[in-house]
């Protein structure tokens, strides 16, 4: 069991690497991830979304990180990063929106020299953030890894779900998940068919433990878009236009069916808009799919990017 000390305080996290990096994404904010596996491995880069944090994409990265090299940012706000304030006075202040997220990403991969062709494997809000990040960076995209996610607005046919319009209200939602941290521990139930481990639950909620902490996880929903007077729209809505744009790349879809949000809704628009698709999705599997059925996913995602290697740059 890996332990990991953040500002005196010892978080046992089961499974995750003892040595996450720190980098100073902006003044006075640190942004902690994960870099691990053979510098010279083909990147892939792990975009996690809410209210969980780099720990989600930990059985992966042991599953890959032999050969391949993977980068796994916590977003701010999230897991082992800084969770700074953002009122108009806070020194320093973040801005928690879907902009910030990708330009953190940015800053982060600018950082590490990755300037080359990269997997982009993305998960719940990390889609937008991932493919909003891609908008710019088209051409270093050479596969993809799609799980429970989505890079476009709520499909016409999907109701938004009560527990979303919940985290957006300005006054209750931010009682109730910054008060009880409603949202990261519901979700370590909810988000699951298969009930986590006590001490795996526990490593999902621990960067979560005081009012202060939780400032990301209602933020993050407050900022979802739903129509084109939220400030995130623009991305959301360009980044479903251009989705199509990936057809031609070797693409895997993991879906649990059994996720409240991002359900088969979110899995037919990926497979209309992105056709030659390898689809592996569970009936028995819930939003955390990894959580659910990493022991299928994990050899299957590896075997994908295995048979599916990214070519050489000619010369």
């Amino acid at each position: 069991m890996a332990a990991v000390v953040r500002h005196g305080a010892t978080m046992h996290l089961p499974g995750y690497p003892s040595t996450p990096h720190r980098f100073q994404v902006r003044p006075g904010i640190g942004m902690s991830y994960l870099d691990e596996g053979p510098r010279d491995g083909e990147v892939v880069v792990m975009v996690h979304g809410n209210p969980s944090w780099s720990y989600y994409w930990r059985t992966l990265v042991a599953g890959l990180s032999d050969r391949y090299r993977c980068i796994v940012p916590d977003h701010v706000g999230m897991g082992l990063s800084d969770k700074p304030d953002d009122a108009p006075d806070a020194i320093p202040r973040y801005d928690y929106t879907l902009q910030s997220r990708v330009d953190d990403l940015g800053a982060l991969l600018e950082h590490l020299g990755i300037d080359g062709p990269v997997t982009l494997a993305v998960h719940d809000w990390g889609g937008m953030i991932g493919f909003g990040w891609a908008l710019s960076h088209q051409a270093q995209v050479k596969r993809l890894v799609v799980l429970n996610t989505a890079a476009f607005p709520m499909p016409d046919a999907k109701a938004m779900p009560w527990q979303i319009a919940l985290g957006r209200d300005y006054n209750v939602g931010e009682m109730v998940i910054r008060g009880f941290n409603a949202f990261s521990s519901g979700a370590s139930w909810l988000g699951v068919e298969r009930k986590m481990p006590a001490d795996v639950r526990r490593a999902y909620v621990a960067p979560y433990d005081s009012w202060k902490n939780r400032i990301s996880t209602v933020r993050f929903m407050q900022d979802i878009p739903l129509s084109p007077k939220d400030r995130a729209w623009p991305l959301l809505e360009e980044s479903g236009r251009r989705l199509h744009e990936y057809a031609g790349l070797p693409v895997f879809l993991g879906w649990g069916l059994k996720d409240f949000v991002f359900d088969h809704h979110f899995l037919e628009r990926f497979q209309a808009e992105l056709p030659g698709a390898e689809v592996m999705a569970f009936d028995d599997a819930g939003h955390y799919v990894l959580e659910d059925r990493h022991e299928v996913l994990v050899p299957a995602i590896r075997d994908f990017l295995d048979r599916n290697p990214i070519p050489s740059p000619g010369p």
